[in-house]
């Protein structure tokens, strides 16, 4: 199985417009500091699953049939903003699975296109799409939202954005079952105001307590990259970044 970051940034990523800090300054510089919309692509056998949908011009970048289906963590528009003109495309209609928010977002339940909006998977309950099995796992954001359990014959993969901190029963589920890779939600450096997204200390916090072999960051905002620039994170935790491709059972994440 294979995780692609197609974007680790937040809505505050660098580079934010008209904003002049250092990382901001930096991503404007070089292409490799910038961080697009939190999304994802899931490869496994024959599976080819696109994670979020907030990157704009999709069809520029995946050609029909390229994806076999895609899954959403919620309807704010930064994780859906690109399904809005990939819906008035042609072709094979593309499956859609998301949390079971009734509000969606704008209009995109009353126009789908060829979206196939299909119903909601059941909490903590594994889903087959092929030999691939995958598990909602709710989270706490300002609208309904689930993260996910990726397990492809035994490598497992938790994405757990967006979020701040863990409802109780997802992280009684959690705990104590063996993660290879852990995708967390760091919108922000160490903050006792962090109320809709992890901040630094929220996101290790769960890291201690879930204990994954590894911990990628994601989600980043231009602060939290300039709290990177300056600080170091703990072992087996790193800052995910656009383009980086994670192969389960690898040592080593493969940079594409």
């Amino acid at each position: 199985m294979k995780l692609t970051f197609l974007g680790t940034g937040g809505v505050t990523a660098a580079p934010l417009f008209g904003c002049d800090c250092a990382a901001c300054q930096r991503a404007r510089r070089e292409v490799k500091r910038r961080r697009a919309p939190c999304s994802a692509l899931i490869e496994a056998g024959g599976e080819r699953i696109l994670l979020d949908a907030g990157l704009p011009l999709l069809a520029e970048r995946f050609a029909p049939g390229a994806l076999s289906r895609i899954l959403l963590t919620h309807y704010h528009m930064d994780h859906v903003q690109g399904l809005f003109a990939l819906r008035w495309g042609v072709g094979a209609a593309i499956p859609v699975w998301g949390p079971p928010d009734e509000k969606g977002c704008d209009d995109l339940f009353k126009h789908p296109g060829l979206l196939d909006f299909r119903p909601s998977l059941t909490p903590f309950v594994p889903h087959p799409f092929g030999a691939l099995q995958v598990t909602p796992l709710p989270l706490q954001h300002s609208k309904l939202t689930h993260g996910y359990l990726f397990d492809w014959h035994g490598a497992r993969l938790v994405w757990l954005c967006d979020t701040c901190g863990l409802p109780p029963d997802t992280d009684d589920f959690l705990r104590g079952q063996r993660i290879d890779e852990l995708v967390i939600d760091c919108n922000d450096p160490p903050s006792p105001a962090a109320r809709n997204h992890n901040d630094l200390t929220r996101a290790l916090a769960i890291i201690d307590r879930l204990a994954p072999r590894r911990a990628w960051l994601t989600h980043l905002s231009h602060q939290m990259d300039n709290w990177l620039s300056d600080n170091a994170l703990p072992t087996s935790v790193l800052a995910a970044a656009d383009g980086l491709t994670l192969s389960l059972g690898a040592d080593d994440p493969v940079t594409v």
